[in-house]
């Protein structure tokens, strides 16, 4: 009943604000309540949409509040601008008096601090007076009805349809006003497009026309197409481009105009491309390189520059000391002596520079004569070594704890461009006991790893591979870790060794990891009670107790990632992720004898691993989008695993990055049913491994206001075993019960989206429990008013960084 109340409370508090939405408003102010937009067919409404330039201020439904409002206000009534200037002229004073001080003693450190610490604080002044307190950044100040902005939305829409074909489409806005509120409807008539009846090009230049009419197959203009003024504009782009990469170093696309002749009669247009001359000569020229020189300058003043000269393979290297691998650096210069100009090449070479981490910067440069040009890169390296430490919060399973880490990265650790890296973590955590009931206890967890990255495949090595493979960012990754962890039930120590190969291809859409050898040693030591749990599971036909016990476990893998359109910006245009992965663990076994493995201390693994991730991100509106994610995976112990598979290598579900309405690695498997506890509430101490995994989670986002984006979300997925599991009844996967045995969560989530850091904060429910009896798995109706978070343990929830997927 108190838990009513309050809520009772909460609601009438967010109705009240609501109504202050149009309250405070002048005799001629008018709330922009409501935007719509009629009579787009064929254009990208989408698109169309974003240009108009009041929309009203986000509402939650049925209440009509505005959190935005509501905190804009807030702030707004806090706010004196004349304040906030008076204190900045007051500390302009100060920083001028400070200033002239540092003129008389410019070595006074004291007096150098309290300058900037002057100017950062007038530099938060200033964003201060410009955009307000921070409520006022964070929220939105009511929207209220500008004409002039309704005229700008207006004729920028006329324009969008006209440049998008629509030349004779017409636009009008019809607004209502009911006591304090706006309606304001934009009205299109898109009118019939003009379609592209032919196109040809005007140019003086053979050679140019000859390289045109080659490249024709890729133009982005087209008969029958409909007329786009964006297409000419990326045409007048792609021929430059195209021409530049021909050896035309000072060819531009102002020398490409477009004219466009329109049929009012037959609604079509013809396209004329006109290339023009050069002003001071008939043609333009076309440059070869005639030398490359590369330089890398000193780091600072305080060591000297030596200016060691050399040269390796037509590149002339002046270097401050003679500590930089040649052969290596020559891997990533694309741009050949006696080659045409090609301003593809030297992109890639300015990136795959830059991919390596030694140098601050790269900049490359072009002197001309006649028609020979003389490139120049030129360089400065980074930082030998640097530290990184870092104190924070983490948490994976119950409370939050502290970790401290520190990383140490050494550049040209052997003079081939080579960087060392060692990392070190130690945290704190609380985790619930699997072997005692109730309570937090603390779990422990130090790890360390040394690794060593070579830009270059070590094996097979060759010189002309080396140049070949350049293009791709190749790499070997080894490293060396020790990993620790202390919880309740166990401490387990594990050593690995890598030894990996990455590559990607040159327009990172496709990037690949090739585990050669992926090897752990893993020792344990479990409290008895634990122990005594896993042989009472082992009795009953559960062989957890193996992915407890000192192991070796080493693996052959493989990933593909394919980014569809730069999916991770998040922008307004569609895009797609597909990770892929495949690891064999234990192979070299099947050519051993498997007796050398038996009766040992160690227990050895082989098994075959699946998994396929992808993810797609598709934009509905200016401030909504929807994206999903579709995982599935796979795990076959066979061999000398007994059936089972190392702990680290089974599949989990549940948690901030699977279905969230249920606890990290508590869902499934199957329908298999936990025990209860005192109350009649499942037990969920335990987690749930799987063979096989599916799960899928789908978004809508939208933009609120400020900082701030919400989500409405529903995830649905299970794991599986793959064989029957005597102690959990239920859970193996069976081709014509497992659509029944699907956990369904849906709920809400907040985001707050600094750009540099997204906290995320979701809260899941249950709407379908396989764990529950049949008939009786559909839990979302424990939901009401008296129970808004249904039933305990109903509703979980998730704190994360970053967005799930």
């Amino acid at each position: 009943m108190n838990k009513t109340k309050y809520i009772n409370f909460i609601l009438a508090l967010l109705l009240l604000s609501s109504c202050s939405l149009t309250k405070g408003l002048k005799e001629n102010e008018y709330l922009i309540y409501d935007v719509d937009l009629k009579g787009i067919k064929k254009a990208n409404e989408v698109k169309v949409k974003q240009l108009i330039k009041q929309t009203p201020n986000t509402r939650v439904p049925v209440i009509n509040f505005s959190p935005g409002v509501f905190i804009y206000n807030i702030g707004a009534k806090n706010y004196d601008s004349s304040k906030v200037a008076k204190k900045m002229a007051s500390l302009q004073a100060k920083q001028r008096d400070i200033q002239s001080q540092l003129e008389n003693d410019p070595n006074n450190n004291k007096l150098e601090k309290r300058y900037y610490k002057y100017a950062n604080r007038l530099d938060d002044l200033k964003k201060k007076l410009n955009y307000g307190n921070w409520f006022m950044r964070t929220g939105n100040p009511k929207t209220v009805h500008d004409s002039a902005k309704t005229a700008e939305s207006e004729k920028e829409i006329q324009n969008y349809l006209v440049n998008h074909g629509f030349f004779e489409a017409e636009v009008s806005t019809q607004i209502q006003r009911k006591k304090k509120k706006m309606y304001i409807t934009y009205n299109v008539a898109e009118n019939s497009p003009y379609l592209i009846d032919s196109s040809y090009t005007k140019t003086g230049d053979a050679n140019i026309s000859r390289l045109l009419e080659k490249d024709s197959k890729n133009s982005l203009v087209h008969t029958g197409q409909r007329y786009n003024q964006d297409n000419l504009t990326k045409e007048r782009q792609q021929v430059e481009d195209l021409l530049k990469n021909r050896g035309y170093y000072t060819f531009s696309k102002t020398y490409i105009e477009y004219n466009v002749y329109k049929d009012t009669v037959d609604k079509n247009v013809v396209i004329e491309q006109v290339i023009r001359k050069p002003s001071f000569a008939d043609q333009h020229k076309v440059y070869t390189i005639d030398s490359v020189i590369f330089e890398i300058s000193t780091p600072t003043d305080v060591i000297s520059d030596q200016e060691v000269q050399k040269q390796y393979d037509d590149i002339s290297y002046i270097m401050y000391r003679d500590r930089y691998s040649e052969k290596i650096i020559d891997s990533r210069v694309f741009i050949d002596k006696g080659a045409l100009y090609n301003k593809s090449e030297v992109l890639e070479t300015q990136r795959q520079l830059a991919n390596l981490d030694i140098f601050r910067y790269i900049n490359i440069s072009f002197d001309t004569l006649g028609n020979h040009i003389t490139t120049r890169i030129q360089t400065q390296p980074n930082e030998k070594y640097q530290i990184t430490n870092q104190l924070g919060a983490s948490i994976t399973e119950q409370l939050p704890g502290p970790f401290f880490s520190h990383s140490l990265r050494n550049r040209n650790l052997f003079r081939g461009l080579e960087i060392f890296e060692f990392n070190f973590r130690a945290g704190l955590e609380g985790v619930a006991s699997a072997t005692a009931e109730g309570g937090v206890y603390r779990s422990r967890e130090l790890s360390t790893s040394a690794s060593v990255i070579f830009p270059q495949f070590l094996l097979p090595f060759s010189r002309k591979g080396l140049k070949r493979y350049g293009r791709y960012n190749p790499r070997t990754r080894t490293l060396i870790g020790y990993n620790y962890v202390n919880r309740p039930e166990y401490i387990r120590e594990g050593f690995n060794t890598i030894i990996a190969y990455n590559w990607a291809t040159r327009n990172q859409r496709q990037q690949y990891s090739v585990n050669i050898l992926d090897a752990n040693l893993i020792r344990s030591n479990l409290d008895p009670d634990f122990e005594n749990r896993l042989i009472e599971l082992q009795e009953q036909g559960n062989n957890l107790i193996n992915s407890f016990q000192s192991s070796y476990v080493s693996s052959i893998s493989g990933q593909v990632i394919i980014n569809f359109n730069q999916y991770g910006l998040w922008q307004r245009n569609r895009s797609s992720l597909w990770r892929l992965n495949f690891e064999s663990g234990g192979t070299t076994i099947n050519f051993l004898n498997k007796a050398h493995f038996q009766n040992r201390n160690l227990k050895y693994f082989q098994f075959l691993k699946f998994q396929s991730d992808f993810r797609r991100y598709i934009p509905l509106s200016r401030k909504s989008t929807f994206a999903y994610r579709i995982n599935a995976g796979l795990a076959v112990p066979y061999g000398i695993s007994d059936g089972v598979l190392p702990y680290e290598k089974y599949f989990f579900a549940g948690g901030s990055t699977s279905i969230r309405a249920w606890s990290p690695r508590r869902l499934g498997p199957g329908s298999f049913t936990p025990q209860t506890d005192e109350e009649g509430n499942f037990d969920y101490r335990y987690e749930q491994p799987g063979d096989i995994l599916l799960e899928g989670m789908f978004e809508i986002r939208r933009e609120l206001f400020g900082y701030f984006d919400g989500v409405f979300f529903v995830d649905a997925g299970n794991t599986w075993t793959l064989k029957e599991d005597p102690t959990r009844e239920g859970s193996q996967f069976k081709p014509k019960t497992f659509v029944r045995e699907i956990a369904v969560g849906t709920g809400i989530g907040l985001r707050m989206d600094f750009d540099f850091l997204v906290l995320r904060l979701d809260m899941g429910i249950k709407a379908i429990d396989p764990a529950q009896p049949k008939g009786e798995r559909f839990v979302l109706d424990n939901l009401s008013f008296k129970k808004p978070l249904g039933e305990k343990g109903q509703t979980v929830f998730n704190i994360g960084i970053g967005y799930p997927f």
